[in-house]
């Protein structure tokens, strides 16, 4: 017996959003883990929770520059401006 369909909707109540939330983001981790081992790729992973706070995941240790908070956010402000592959590989070898 297979698991029954869900409906994808806010979920009201916010101790079980929050569960749910804790939940998915570790398995999307672990996902974008599998990807970089099994395909050999370079991953990263920004997720922000509704309260604004942060998770980031990097296969490679160049792709989250130091550890500072300003290198952090830079690093993370750079990827977004970049739009075209070539760029990001380009921002990637740089590190």
């Amino acid at each position: 017996m297979g698991r029954g369909k869900i409906m994808i909707e806010r979920i009201d109540n916010s101790t079980s959003r929050q569960v749910t939330f804790s939940k998915r983001r570790k398995g999307l981790i672990k996902k974008a883990k599998e990807l970089a081992i099994l395909c050999d790729a370079q991953v990263g992973l920004l997720i922000f929770s509704s309260t604004g706070k942060l998770y980031e995941y990097a296969s490679t240790s160049y792709m989250i520059t130091g550890d500072s908070s300003d290198a952090r956010q830079s690093w993370i402000a750079s990827v977004f401006i970049c739009f075209n592959p070539y760029e990001l590989t380009t921002l990637f070898s740089s590190f």
